[in-house]
């Protein structure tokens, strides 16, 4: 999380000390902590950077002031310095952890973590409290993403310019470069990548405020010599100018969009300080006489950082820390590089050089959908995509629960019920009820007058007695079920029980998926020749039909061979549907919206007993005769899960779930599963992928990447679960598989870009 810290150094003075406030909050936000103390006197600390600086000055490096300097090798002024930068630095941070200044300290603690970036303002107008080494304070060292930057302490909002460029626009001035090598900063600035650089060599002033004036600017760099105390940049071999002198040009620039000026010249704060009155939001300067090298190392490490989308305050830090590595060569090197911005401002951050634009994002999004629909139209992604369905079912089962049916009631013949039969001397044979009990059932049901009766029960024809036959040709409600041969699985079927016309028959024939589980409706099929199973609708259709025929619904077909119930149009599946390729799709065949709970049910012997609950139960519904006894093969996959499992049920129940799928959707109103034309589902597949090339094209911060990915995939599934509520199968696997690889494609092209980008920057240093 991004935090902004400002420790505001009021009126005072070392030897009277100093009131200070400490605020803390989110970045671009109120701050929700303020705090105050003080700091106590410490007239002695100016004394101790006195000492430090003029050690500092006598090592009399090539520096970019604007005199000759006069080199040296004396190993003495060198450990004299780093004596007295000791020496301050122990001072400094034994006057931070004063008592009056504690409780900062601590509250700063409290609020922040080690793992947040933090941005910290040092407001004050105290030259003295700006000269000293903050970036040393030892509570600062305890946060790896912190940096310090200096501050006004008064100051007016800043003015807001919109910037509407593709690249970084610099103006790089390159002034009087005597003894130094400004060629070397020229250099690593043409080798950023989405970077328009122009370069104003030596300079005349009014060349100089034309480009300020004319053009907008994002960056404005300065290299070559200036004076810390007239507070000048030598902008050729014979003119220098002040800010001052600069004034209106510089506020034109910063109307224009300016955000950022490097001052690569030595003892700058008096330059950043004037710079800030003009209203420009960040300043990056050298605070002391910098030596040449120091100034081109900075300036490689800062620009490497910040171009690859490191925020500004990091990247100085970063650069900074890398200068340790040369501190024995140049003593104090780190010391030097300095922020000084306006406080109301927001850094601005570099968008990483990246030459992918929106034609490459649309072209890789083009690719990983064209594959992903042609992996899929091969059926690899089958097993996954009815994965999913599945899940999606189970899911609103949990979220949107529904009650059983209460239009069908199931007779089921129980383990039970079958030793009880037994235990009356009735003859089984190899049948689950007796035809003694099968009669009775239905002269019990008959009484109570039930809308229809399914018989989910085959019988031998050759254990079929008159008394069975004659009832079943009495029974004008009673629906039976038969089966059509099936090549090699089944080659005989079996035909409907006698005494049961063709009419009142239905087949229970059925598809299942690869995977075991049932996810179809097998609603009608031609049947050719003189088949087992002489009917063309399903079980589940003719009960429907029968208890709709009541309410005044006759089954019609549309134009195009679908089937019509009142108002409700059950569209067959063809061409693939949803995540199904290459599957037999032959039939009347459309999905099972499946109902997570099972209709009521009642044992067999309860029904032959006439419990006197049986009028209220019975009355006008559709009554389904079938076995559930643990040793029946009539056993079918759902795709709910039983414990660990997938749950297993009963044929009967199976066909309960039919019967009451068509009725709910024409009574009801509940919603058909149905899938996208495949046109519809490649744009959507495509649509992702933009989705996913876009979040890593414009995101910077890799977290900020792998959020809005993994949010994006939550809202995926959403809109997915949203759609399948209201009965369209939407394809989510592809989807979000196309959002997942065209992320990480991007991905893998930035990085490939960066990685380059470095190689060729450590290449040419």
């Amino acid at each position: 999380m991004s935090k902004l810290v400002v420790l505001n150094i009021g009126e005072g003075s070392f030897e009277y000390g100093f009131p200070v406030i400490l605020q803390i909050g989110d970045e671009e936000a109120r701050p929700c902590v303020e705090v105050t103390g003080k700091l106590p006197p410490a007239p002695e600390l100016p004394l101790y950077y006195s000492r430090w600086q003029s050690s500092y000055c006598m090592l009399g490096f090539c520096t970019r002031l604007s005199a000759k300097a006069i080199k040296t090798d004396n190993a003495s002024l060198i450990a004299d310095c780093n004596n007295n930068a000791e020496t301050l630095q122990e001072k400094f941070n034994d006057w931070l952890q004063a008592k009056e200044f504690r409780e900062i300290q601590n509250r700063w603690r409290e609020e922040l973590s080690t793992s947040d970036e933090i941005r910290v303002i040092l407001q004050t107008k105290n030259r003295g409290l700006q000269h000293l080494p903050w970036h040393l304070w030892e509570l600062l060292g305890c946060y790896p993403k912190a940096e310090i930057a200096l501050s006004a302490p008064a100051y007016k909002p800043p003015k807001k310019a919109s910037s509407t460029q593709k690249k970084v626009k610099i103006l790089a001035i390159l002034g009087n470069s005597e003894d130094i090598d400004v060629q070397a900063d020229k250099a690593l600035l043409k080798q950023l990548s989405n970077a328009d650089v122009t370069f104003l060599v030596e300079p005349e002033r009014k060349a100089l405020t034309d480009q300020l004036w004319e053009q907008p600017w994002d960056i404005l760099f300065f290299a070559g010599h200036s004076e810390g105390e007239t507070e000048q940049i030598k902008v050729n071999q014979t003119d220098s100018l002040t800010i001052d002198e600069l004034k209106y040009a510089l506020q034109k620039a910063v109307e224009g969009g300016l955000k950022l000026a490097i001052l690569n010249s030595c003892q700058g704060l008096g330059l950043a300080r004037n710079l800030a009155d003009l209203e420009i939001p960040q300043t990056i300067l050298m605070r002391e006489l910098v030596p040449d090298r120091v100034a081109q190392e900075f300036l490689k490490y800062f620009l490497t950082a910040f171009s690859q989308g490191k925020s500004l305050y990091l990247s100085v830090r970063a650069a900074r820390e890398r200068l340790q590595a040369i501190e024995d060569e140049f003593p104090c090197a780190t010391w030097l590089p300095t922020i000084f911005q306006h406080p109301a401002a927001v850094p601005p951050m570099w968008k990483p050089a990246s030459s992918f634009g929106l034609a490459k994002l649309l072209l890789t999004s083009l690719v990983v959908t064209a594959s992903l629909v042609g992996v899929r139209h091969l059926g690899l992604l089958q097993a996954w995509e009815l994965k999913a369905f599945d899940q999606m079912l189970q899911v609103r089962s949990t979220v949107l629960p529904e009650d059983p049916d209460d239009r069908i009631l199931l007779v089921e013949i129980t383990d039970k019920d079958i030793e009880a039969q037994k235990n009356r001397g009735e003859v089984l044979g190899d049948q689950s009820i007796s035809d003694s009990s099968l009669v009775h059932l239905l002269d019990v049901l008959e009484r109570y007058h039930p809308r229809a009766i399914g018989l989910d029960l085959t019988r031998s024809t050759k254990q079929v007695s008159a008394q069975v036959i004659q009832r079943f040709s009495q029974t004008s409600n009673l629906i039976g079920v038969c089966k059509s041969s099936s090549g090699a699985y089944d080659p005989n079927g079996f035909p409907p029980p006698q005494g049961i016309p063709r009419e009142r028959a239905g087949f229970a024939d059925a598809v299942e998926d690869p995977d075991g589980v049932f996810r179809r409706q097998l609603l009608l099929m031609a049947q050719d020749g003189e088949p087992p199973c002489p009917t063309n609708f399903s079980f589940s259709a003719k009960l429907a039909f029968r208890y709709l025929k009541a309410r005044g619904i006759e089954p019609e077909f549309t134009p195009d061979g679908h089937l019509k119930l009142g108002g409700t149009i059950f569209k067959f599946l063809s061409i693939a549907p949803g995540g199904y390729q290459r599957v037999d799709l032959r039939g009347g065949q459309i999905l099972l919206n499946y109902r997570s709970e099972q209709v009521a049910s009642i044992p067999l012997t309860e029904v032959l007993e006439e419990q006197p609950s049986l009028a209220n139960a019975i009355k006008g519904r559709i009554v389904l005769i079938g076995v559930t006894h643990q040793r029946t093969t009539d056993t079918w996959m759902t795709p709910y899960i039983q414990g660990d499992k997938p749950q297993i049920v009963p044929g009967v129940l199976l066909q309960a779930q039919q019967v009451s799928h068509i009725l709910s959707a024409v009574l009801d109103n509940r919603p058909l599963l149905q899938a996208w034309v495949w046109w519809v589902e490649i744009a959507w597949i495509g649509g992702w992928a933009f989705v996913g090339g876009v979040l890593i094209w414009q995101l910077r911060s890799p977290l900020y990447k792998v959020l809005g990915i993994v949010a994006s995939s939550s809202i995926l599934y959403s809109i997915c679960f949203g759609f399948f509520t209201q009965g369209v199968w939407v394809p989510i696997v592809p989807s979000g598989m196309a959002l997942i690889l065209t992320a990480g494609s991007i991905a893998a092209y930035q990085v490939h870009v960066q990685k380059s980008t470095l190689f060729k920057q450590k290449v040419a240093s």
